[in-house]
């Protein structure tokens, strides 16, 4: 099994992912519409963050600016070794905790129709 299908198979585990088909190729994450990110096979992972957060993370070494979108808060890592998986899923970890926060701030504010994931 390749990094890619062993990020995906833990992202997908966590309570309210969906997985789907990207629109530029690979499997995007979802909680509810919200995109948590997306992998490009076994290579590389793009995953949206505020453009603070963004920064941060490429600050600390964990990520790269993103291959299309440097300016905007979108970080990517590449995936070159199979230890780099562990450090993707963090990153996904880190995007899923942002937005089952959201989702339950909507949820309390009266805002969101969904039931928070947590």
């Amino acid at each position: 099994m390749g990094a890619g299908s062993r990020i995906a198979d833990e992202v997908s585990s966590w309570e309210g992912v969906t997985s789907h088909p990207h629109r530029f190729g690979g499997v995007e994450f979802r909680l509810g519409k919200r995109e948590l990110g997306h992998l490009h096979g076994d290579r590389l992972a793009d995953i949206p963050f505020p453009k603070r957060v963004g920064d941060e993370l490429i600050a600390a070494g964990r990520a790269r600016p993103h291959h299309v979108l440097p300016d905007s808060g979108w970080i990517s890592r590449p995936i070159e070794r199979d230890a780099d998986a562990d450090d993707v899923v963090e990153l996904f970890r880190l995007s899923y905790e942002r937005a089952v926060a959201a989702r339950a701030r909507a949820f309390r504010s009266g805002r969101g129709g969904a039931c928070p994931a947590r």
